[in-house]
């Protein structure tokens, strides 16, 4: 299939979408996506060789993880635990994500995509949350983790359907994302240098 065809930019738009959401959430994006396959059917290409994401196994094993992970990042110290992991767990759900997706393109050519653009998405996402909430922790103690872990949850919710239902959208506010972190991490890596430099005056 062309590549910039229509009907493969909105499977792309959709699996960067859950990727990004995957960013906040491992499991929750791969258990709507997992949802929408089973509900809507032959609305959502899903890769021929992961069709399986649509059956009631994989639909039961992903909301159980989905819950399990959710409810894990309300513990105390548990949550930071899971930031050791949850980088490169992200960054797995997201390629995932784009390559279940891609249904009809070269199988190097999707996989090369999706480690870039939904490993490389996940993986930015996360890190970045990881950091709010190490810096949440420091300064509250672990008390605003709460919000912090709330607000992750509700957006990796939001974005995975706003991915199903209008995935230019969710591709959008992805690339957002994106470009934000990228500048937070310039901000706090110019501060770094500040303060290191302040420190061997």
């Amino acid at each position: 299939m062309d590549f910039f065809s229509g009907s493969t930019l909105l499977s792309l738009f959709l699996g960067v979408g859950l990727a990004a959401a995957s960013g906040f959430r491992v499991f929750l994006p791969l258990f709507i996506l997992s949802l929408a396959t089973k509900l809507l059917g032959n609305h959502i290409e899903i890769d021929q060789d992961l069709q399986w994401v649509g059956s009631w196994p994989a639909l039961i094993t992903l909301g159980v993880a989905m819950v399990i992970e959710i409810g894990a990042y309300y513990l105390p110290l548990i949550d930071n635990m899971l930031d050791t992991i949850s980088v490169p767990l992200a960054a797995v759900a997201g390629t995932f994500a784009v390559g279940a997706t891609l249904a009809d393109m070269n199988e190097v050519a999707t996989w090369a995509l999706a480690i870039i653009a939904g490993g490389g998405t996940a993986a930015a996402i996360s890190t970045t949350t990881a950091t709010a909430r190490a810096i949440s922790t420091t300064t509250t103690g672990g008390i605003g983790n709460f919000l912090v872990n709330t607000g992750e949850t509700i957006g990796s919710l939001f974005l995975s359907i706003i991915a199903i239902v209008i995935a230019p959208l969710a591709f959008i506010i992805a690339i957002i994302l994106v470009i934000t972190v990228i500048r937070v991490w310039k901000r706090i890596k110019k501060r770094s240098e500040v303060l290191l430099e302040n420190q061997n005056a």
